[in-house]
């Protein structure tokens, strides 16, 4: 009895193969302070010894990109991922903050009850909005959270709770764990921020990808077909809210750990302006894009404003005009787009090539 033919299956790229730029980008930045410090000079040992240098700004000027790609990844899954137009962004980030430097100043907690407060404060604020969401939503929502987020930014700088919050100065003299001293182990800070980023991305690629990833992106293309489908689209709304305000609190606590003084503007619309700004300029409902957007958002404002002093807002201004009109799914996104049409092409010239060497 002859055996039955096997049918071949096409061989699907193995994980590495299709996550190779985001094992490339990773191993690169784990190399980079020593890589950093062997271009000016600077010893193994010096690195080590957190010595000042070259090495030592590009680690916190790198640190302070992992913070705010944190803040815009968890920005995409509410609005690119989930299509949750949301005006109070911010606050998620500045709860996180305040709430870690009143716990370890004020009430003088150490760091890991103060994380698991963080945590909690996150998922109730989502919780919140989650209340409003099922009553409200589309602009409606956004103005409503643009509202409670503008009285969070007008509680912090009131002068009856300026001995906690620090008012319109700000919150100073944060106590830090020695672990986590920035100014004393400003390398193993930037190695627990690096992982801290990649986990946060790996999770959210997870989560984007599963049962609960799809009813999101269902929910976003049309939520209505979704509900006839069965799924309650409030409740998926409301875990996604729940992972983003939770990653985005976590964010604003390395925020509070880092910055010598938690700056009353990261309350305000304009810091969540700026997260709408990183996530348009990599690709929004990409994940990575965004990421990608934060480092070019705050690469361009650290060095324009090196360079070209009060002119750099109106250089950075063009050069987001440029990116809405050249790069209309941002960074990313036009990429994949583009990627798609020209491996098409390439597949397609090869085919001819073979077809012509009969």
């Amino acid at each position: 009895m002859s055996a039955k033919p096997q049918i071949s299956q096409p061989a699907r790229p193995n994980w590495i193969r299709r996550h190779a730029a985001f094992i490339i980008t990773a191993i690169f930045l784990a190399i980079l302070p020593f890589l950093v410090g062997l271009l000016n000079g600077q010893s193994f040992g010096d690195l080590i010894a957190n010595e000042s240098g070259q090495s030592k700004f590009i680690q916190g000027l790198m640190i302070e990109i992992f913070i705010l790609a944190i803040y815009a990844i968890s920005y995409d899954l509410i609005l690119g991922i989930t299509g949750i137009l949301s005006f109070g962004h911010a606050m998620f980030f500045a709860v996180g903050a305040y709430a870690t430097g009143i716990l370890l100043k004020s009430l003088g907690w150490s760091l890991l009850p103060t994380m698991a407060a963080v945590v909690v404060l996150g998922i109730i604020q989502a919780l919140v909005f989650g209340i409003i969401l099922a009553r409200v939503s589309g602009i409606t929502f956004a103005l409503v959270t643009l509202g409670l987020a503008y009285v969070f930014d007008i509680l912090i700088k009131t002068r009856e709770l300026g001995e906690w919050t620090g008012g319109d100065v700000g919150l100073q003299g944060i106590p830090r764990p020695e672990l986590l001293n920035p100014n004393n182990e400003r390398l193993l800070f930037y190695y627990v921020m690096l992982a801290f980023a990649i986990v946060v991305y790996l999770l959210y690629r997870r989560f984007v990808d599963s049962p609960t990833g799809r009813v999101w992106l269902a929910t976003r293309e049309n939520e209505n077909r979704a509900q006839m489908l069965g799924f309650n689209t409030i409740i998926f709304k409301i875990i996604a809210l729940t992972i983003a305000s939770v990653t985005a609190a976590l964010a604003g606590m390395t925020y509070t750990l880092f910055q010598p003084i938690v700056s009353p503007e990261i309350a305000s619309l304009g810091f969540t302006v700026e997260g709408l700004l990183m996530v348009l300029i990599g690709g929004i409902g990409t994940l990575s894009g965004p990421m990608l957007g934060a480092a070019a958002f705050k690469l361009m404002d650290f060095y324009f404003n090196r360079w070209f002093g009060e002119n750099a807002s109106f250089i950075i201004g063009a050069i987001y005009v440029a990116i809405v009109l050249f790069l209309p799914y941002g960074i990313v996104g036009t990429w994949r787009a583009k990627h798609l049409n020209m491996r098409k092409g390439w597949d397609e010239l090869v085919e001819r090539l073979r077809r012509a060497g009969k």
